[in-house]
């Protein structure tokens, strides 16, 4: 099954170079070819949305683990530079949910009998990947957990 949202790329790269907006194609030339890099890894094959999802996500996860270097290192024209790539990612990703809706799915998952951090993570992760930040989940994991 094609990606509609490899798709939607595709058509946004060409839009940009078209309007010869540089940055813009950089930022969605270089998720094609990650996009495309992944197809190309051993049982994958064309990716689905979901999977295209993941690798924009990994993306822009670097992209701010990036920024926060260059910050840290004094460098915030490069952080900044960096932030702006994630922000052209993020356009991409499904709606973010909120700490709500995130924390009444892990109270649902603990009320159906979960109550380890491993298990509760393996079941929370493939309901709001792409939608809601890894690291905040864990710690609205925890606070769950502990309250």
């Amino acid at each position: 099954m094609a990606s509609e949202l490899k798709s939607r790329l595709q058509a946004d790269l060409n839009a940009a170079r078209k309007d010869r907006d540089k940055f813009r194609t950089l930022v969605i030339s270089t998720a094609l070819s990650d996009i495309r890099n992944k197809e190309l890894e051993p049982p994958v094959g064309a990716l689905d949305d979901e999977a295209v999802v993941l690798v924009l996500t990994r993306m822009i996860k670097q992209r701010r683990d990036a920024a926060d270097q260059f910050r840290s290192a004094g460098r915030p024209e490069l952080a900044e530079q960096e932030e702006a790539q994630a922000t052209v990612l993020q356009e991409y990703l499904p709606e973010a949910m909120g700490e709500d809706e995130v924390r009444a799915i892990v109270r649902e998952i603990v009320a159906s009998g979960v109550d380890q951090m491993g298990q509760l993570m393996g079941q929370l992760m493939p309901r709001i990947r792409g939608r809601y930040d890894g690291k905040d989940a864990n710690r609205i994991v925890r606070e769950e957990l502990a309250g």
